[in-house]
């Protein structure tokens, strides 16, 4: 992997700011806008996943696991997720699942991970995070993240 300027970001919500309701599991539970820039020349693909490292289970939770994002692509409209390929979140479903903090858990953060690879994998729909990951780790030119929160 190599250093770079590559950058996501939603026009939904701020870095470290609260993510609005309507994308979680007590609003619309539908998946953020999100667009990227500074991706490298020789990108290939792009994987797109968001987990939440406070979620009290050893791995965190999966909440989208989107991969076989075209180079030429740099922004996933509000639920335009089903353009691409689904993985598989912690519910076992595919597609996106929006933050569900347990109650009195306090402040969960949101990870949405960027990856861009120096190969198209043409990877089989339903694989889990950790599956794409293992798939993804010698193919990754640089990643970037973008961090939003959520308090049930």
């Amino acid at each position: 992997m190599h250093l770079g300027n590559l950058q996501i970001m939603s026009p939904a919500f701020g870095t470290l700011r609260n993510i609005p309701k309507h994308f979680t599991t007590f609003g619309d539970n539908i998946s953020p806008p999100l667009n990227w820039i500074n991706a490298p020349e020789i990108t290939k693909e792009f994987v797109l996943i968001c987990n939440d490292p406070d979620a009290p289970v050893t791995y965190g939770f999966t909440h989208w696991v989107l991969y076989g994002i075209p180079p030429e692509i740099n922004s996933i409209e509000e639920g335009e997720g089903k353009k691409f390929t689904d993985g598989v979140n912690s519910m076992g479903e595919t597609g996106y699942s929006g933050p569900s903090p347990p109650p009195g858990h306090g402040p969960h953060h949101y990870y949405f991970w960027l990856y861009a690879l120096d190969k198209a994998l043409h990877l089989d729909p339903g694989l889990t995070r950790e599956e794409v990951l293992y798939a993804i780790d010698d193919h990754i030119i640089v990643q970037a993240r973008y961090v939003g929160i959520y308090e049930n």
